[in-house]
Formats: C-alpha cells, structure tokens, sequence
C-alpha cells in the first residue's frame, strides 16, 4: 500500500477470530463494547495508527487497518479485551492487503456470516467508520472501503435472494422455538434485554408465533417500554425477574453483558423451561443446564440448524460473490489512481504558481485588465489541463510510471509523497 499515498505504514491488515475456530467462551474474551472500543481507537492514535476500523458482533471481532506489523494490531485488541495474545493466536487468521479487502467484503455482505445472508453486520460496520471518523482514524481508504462494501451488500440485497427469509440469529432463534415448543401460542415467553438481536427478537416471535403471552424485562426499564409500546406486550422491572422466570416456558436472553446475568440460583421451575441464550460473551451460566426440566441453547447451537431457507440462500453465493468482485474492482481502481495523486497536485500548484505570476505580470502592465475575469478563465484551463493529465494515467494503455516521471521532468516537479 505504500505507493497509495494514503497511510505512512505500508500494508493494511484484517486481524480478527470468528465462530469457526473460536467458540462463544473465547469470542466472549475478546468480545469489545462500545466504551472498549472507543480505548483502542484511543490507543491506536497514540500508537500512530492513521487508519482503523474496529468491530465486535456476536460471531466475531475483527481490526481492519494500517500498520507496520500485524500484532501491533493484535497488542491494540489484546490490551482492549479479556483474552490473552496465546488465546488469540490459537483461533486468530490475518490477512494482508488484497486478501484483507476480499475479507470485509465478505463480512459486510453476509457471505462470511454465521447464518448465511444475514446482513446485521452491515449497520455494525457503519457504526465503526463513525466512530473511527469520530476518532480521526477513518483515513480517504477507510472511508471509500466502507462505502464500496456499503454499495456491495445493497446491491446483493436488491439483486439476488440470498438474504429471502429474514435468518439471522433473532429469525433462527424464533424457528427453534416453534419445532421445539408445542402449542407455542399458548405458552408463557419472557425476553431478557431488549437491545438490538432482543427487539429483532421480539419482532420475529410476534410475527411468526401468534403469541400475546410475551414480557419484556430490561435493566433500564424505558428501553423495555420502547419495545413493549409498539407490540403492545407486557414490561416487568428488573426486580421481577426470578418470579417472571417461574412463570415462563421460553426464556429468551439477549442482555449483552461481560458476566452471565441468569445463574443457577435464580431458576426454580416445575415444568419445561427451554432457555435461549442469544448473548456473547454467555450470558447464561452453563451450570443452568444441571436443572431438572431445563433446556439450555445457545446461539452457537442455533446458527448449525440447516432449514430450506439457508439450503435454497447458497444457490445464490455465485451471484453475491460477482457483484462484490464488481465493485471490488471498482474500488482497486480508483486505489490505482491514487499512486499519480501526488504528481498531480504538484503539477497543479505548479501550474497556479505560473497563473499566479502571470496575472501579476499583466495586471501591472495593462490598465484595464480585469484581475477577476482572468482569474476564472485561468482557473478552468488549470482544471481541465489537470483532468487531461489525470485520465492519461488512468487509460489503461498507459505505462503510469513512464508518464508519471515525464510530467515530473517537465514541469520540473517537487513531489510530496507523504500522506
């Protein structure tokens, strides 16, 4: 990357685990929240990192940015999280360059994720660029990146049926209820946190149980109330929830926090419970699974379910994978355009200092020379000399580095090439 002119470290690396090697107990060590996240974009600015994106989901956490090394940035995500760089390096993968590229498009367009087509991470991954902007580490490839994986996933979206069905972990969740609990109308459903897999949660259960019988309990309660005043359905407070849970037949838990919210102590039930743990890390420990008449799944469980939808999604894989290696070619080309970006600034302040020095030359020879006049017309030559140089690197017949050191020789050019 280092003819690119666009980070001074010369390679730009993907660094990161996912649900294929490392299971939730490990994806919960290096699971980042939004206050942990924010302290490695921090550090990574105090370590001269000029370009980082930085996500955490359930399935996986992954650093996308420039470096001189890789384990630079795994030290960033090792010192922002629970888990060791040993832990690490026993189910991390790296990729470089190219191969980091291909990756987040992968990811942003749901061919990497858990569940086939499912497309949450693309508002995670929106997320990220703000925050990075937010921390001045979102550098012109970052953000183009972004926008060309943004592009990619609404185009598969828009242009094939690979995510027809709406599975994602909410969606798979609410289809394993429905084999699994008999008469699942008339059963008693309690949903633990109501952040964003919960609320989808919600939403799938109404739409596809026909169930009235559902009780929101969150920590901060209004967040519930948001949730329960769409559906009409019941919120309890915190307080209330071992007596909610004696009552329920579906525990659903998706509270998101660092240690497990729902213990063993906290379950006393004299009929089938089936509990849904949608939380990374756990959230439910898994001494729960030791009780009489309790059932315990976990998201990890749900995402291997093979149903027609997944099945019928990958015959649609080659479809995906064509307009993502479209796009991605669209966006290795304008990188191509940045090796010359140097040059071409450099002629074009050349160029404005020789306009410069004209238009002082004849405004104090001629009496009447119109200063403003002269001033636009020499600005649009500028310009479009300038775009003609450009689109001559561009052509594809052009030897770019023969043109690049003949327009240097000319114009007698000092170029900057640092970012």
């Amino acid at each position: 990357m280092k003819n690119y002119h666009i980070s001074k470290h010369s390679s730009f690396y993907t660094i990161g685990l996912n649900y294929e090697k490392a299971d939730a107990v490990v994806r919960g060590k290096f699971s980042l929240d939004e206050k942990a996240m924010n302290a490695l974009l921090v550090e990574a600015v105090e370590e001269g990192i000029d370009g980082l994106l930085v996500t955490s989901t359930c399935n996986r956490t992954e650093l996308h940015g420039f470096a001189k090394h890789p384990f630079q940035l795994i030290k960033l995500l090792c010192d922002n999280a629970l888990g060791t760089v040993e832990e690490f390096q026993d189910v991390a993968y790296v990729y470089k360059n190219n191969d980091a590229i291909s990756h987040l498009f992968k990811v942003g367009t749901g061919l990497d994720s858990q569940i086939l087509g499912d497309f949450e991470i693309i508002s995670q991954l929106k997320q990220s660029f703000v925050r990075s902007k937010k921390h001045n580490l979102a550098n012109p490839f970052i953000e183009r990146l972004c926008n060309a994986v943004i592009q990619a996933s609404k185009r598969i979206k828009n242009e094939t049926e690979i995510s027809s069905g709406a599975t994602s972990v909410a969606f798979a969740s609410v289809q394993y209820i429905i084999k699994n609990v008999p008469n699942i109308s008339e059963k008693n459903i309690l949903l633990f946190g109501t952040g964003k897999i919960g609320r989808n949660t919600c939403e799938n259960l109404i739409k596809h149980t026909q169930n009235s019988h559902i009780t929101l309990i969150n920590r901060t309660k209004d967040k519930a109330e948001k949730v329960a005043g769409k559906f009409n359905l019941v919120v309890k407070d915190y307080g209330d929830l071992q007596a909610e849970i004696r009552n329920t037949d579906v525990l659903i838990v998706a509270t998101g926090a660092a240690q497990p919210t729902i213990s063993k102590e906290l379950i006393y039930t004299k009929k089938p419970l089936l509990i849904l743990d949608l939380s990374i890390p756990k959230n439910v420990a898994e001494s729960v699974d030791e009780l009489d008449n309790v059932s315990l799944i976990h998201l990890d469980h749900l995402s291997q379910m093979t149903d027609e939808t997944l099945e019928k999604r990958k015959q649609f894989i080659p479809q995906a994978e064509a307009i993502n290696d479209e796009i991605k070619g669209e966006f290795i080309k304008w990188l191509e355009t940045r090796k010359f970006a140097p040059v071409i600034k450099a002629l074009k302040q050349k160029l404005n200092t020789i306009k410069e020095e004209e238009l002082d030359f004849h405004s104090k020879k001629a009496a009447n020379f119109n200063l403003e006049e002269a001033d636009i017309i020499t600005d649009r030559i500028i310009q479009k000399i300038t775009k003609q140089f450009a689109n001559h690197l561009k052509d594809e017949n052009t030897d770019a580095n023969n043109s690049l050191d003949l327009i240097q020789k000319v114009f007698q050019l000092e170029v900057n090439t640092t970012k």
